[in-house]
């Protein structure tokens, strides 16, 4: 297919959209008619919660990991350090 017969299907597609395109409303709360106390607000405000709280718990579990690997870290540092230390202290005495 050449670009020739591709440029008019896709106006045709494009017009034909916004010939049959419909307006988008918006939700009530939008419109400003959702109280402060309304369930709709107030599960909105517990979705932005809970969202909140799973992303802390992520970043938390990453935070964790990293300290759990800086301890071993740590640990195999000093246990190497202490092994190389006993071996220089062996091989100094005759």
């Amino acid at each position: 297919m050449s670009a020739r017969h591709s440029i008019p299907r896709l106006a045709v597609v494009l017009i034909s959209a916004f010939a049959g395109a419909v307006p988008a409303t918006a939700c009530d709360v939008c419109y400003g008619a959702g109280a402060n106390d309304s369930p709709l607000v107030s599960s909105a405000r517990l979705g932005v919660f809970l969202l909140l709280a799973v992303t802390l718990a992520v970043l938390g579990g990453f935070v964790a990991f990293i300290f759990h690997l800086r301890n071993r870290a740590r640990r195999f540092e000093s246990e190497t350090l202490a092994s190389e230390w006993a071996q220089l202290q062996r091989s100094s005495f005759p």
